[in-house]
């Protein structure tokens, strides 16, 4: 399961927890402006924008998780299971495979407005990446500097919703998600007041009150509320270094330790890795799951007008700064 998130200061930040419990060994990988995008039903893409994100590269093609383009478009799949439906393919529309989504939006679009153009036009097909990586059951979070929408290509076919608070998590469906934060209204970051009874004195014995019944599980439904709450209350000076470390606190609001979530044998998901993009500088932070020092890619120290994938492995190992 995961969990996506926007958020601004002076500069605008996007990214997210990637919670499973295996790895299929992504890296940071820059996709350059002459990267042959070759795209299964719609053609061949040789000059585009770049893309900097966290990837699994398999016979040469970036099988992006969530990236940025150079024009600070950003882009994430979530898991989506047993809602996602995909689409035989049809002749009057762009029949796009699911592994191939994220490329073909951010290789041309700058902005949400181009965005929402280009998926007008969009049919996301049953095609898989390869007989050992069928497609995965996703939804989508695209965000620019200024707005979000959620993609989530259902029974009823493709759902656009606009995302007012820039956060994604998994099932159920975006709608019930926003629904559901109806149920929250109350909490607050002040200390409450007594509505119980006039009758009665109450003691605010603890900071913090005011979010009482604010989930702490580790569902996706609870994340999405929990994800809100942190990032709409989010307070941050806006020097890089303040805005990425609160970006870091709000995913680490909803990450998941190793034996909390069991999922057979001896397997338990986890946060794998934590992304955070500078969208306005093409910068991809991150750290994993034992390693929580912040660790920093910047897409335009590499030669983008080249044409060959540039990967760089994670730094996994926990590394420690020993003062004395």
């Amino acid at each position: 399961m995961c969990t996506a998130v926007t958020y601004s200061t002076k500069d605008h930040y996007f990214g997210r927890n990637l919670d499973l419990e295996y790895s299929y060994q992504e890296t940071v990988t820059i996709t350059p402006r002459n990267y042959p995008f070759k795209f299964r039903k719609v053609g061949e893409k040789d000059a585009h924008y770049a893309l900097i994100g966290m990837a699994f590269v398999s016979d040469n093609y970036p099988l992006y998780y969530d990236a940025i383009n150079e024009k600070g478009l950003g882009m994430a799949g979530l898991n989506f299971p047993k809602n996602a439906d995909y689409k035989e393919e049809v002749s009057d529309k762009d029949n796009v495979a699911p592994f191939e989504f994220i490329p073909w939006v951010l290789s041309q679009c700058a902005t949400i407005d181009e965005a929402k153009e280009l998926l007008s036009k969009i049919n996301i097909a049953k095609i898989d990446f390869s007989d050992s990586l069928p497609a995965s059951p996703l939804h989508w979070i695209i965000a620019d500097k200024d707005s979000s929408i959620t993609v989530e290509s259902v029974k009823d076919g493709l759902k656009v919703y606009d995302n007012p608070v820039g956060v994604l998590t998994n099932n159920p469906t975006f709608d019930i998600h926003m629904f559901n934060l109806n149920n929250y209204m109350h909490l607050s970051i002040e200390q409450p007041n007594n509505n119980f009874s006039s009758k009665l004195n109450f003691d605010t014995y603890s900071r913090g009150m005011g979010a009482l019944g604010l989930p702490g599980d580790l569902s996706s439904a609870s994340r999405f509320v929990k994800a809100t709450f942190t990032k709409m209350n989010s307070l941050s000076g806006e020097s890089e270094s303040e805005s990425i470390s609160q970006f870091f606190h709000i995913l680490g609001s909803v990450d998941q330790q190793r034996g909390c979530v069991h999922m057979g044998e001896d397997k338990y998901e986890i946060t794998i890795y934590s992304s955070c993009c500078n969208q306005d500088k093409g910068i991809y932070y991150y750290t994993t799951y034992e390693n929580s020092q912040i660790t920093a890619v910047d897409m335009y120290k590499e030669n983008l007008d080249g044409s060959d994938l540039i990967s760089y492995n994670l730094i996994k190992g926990q590394q420690i700064y020993n003062q004395n």
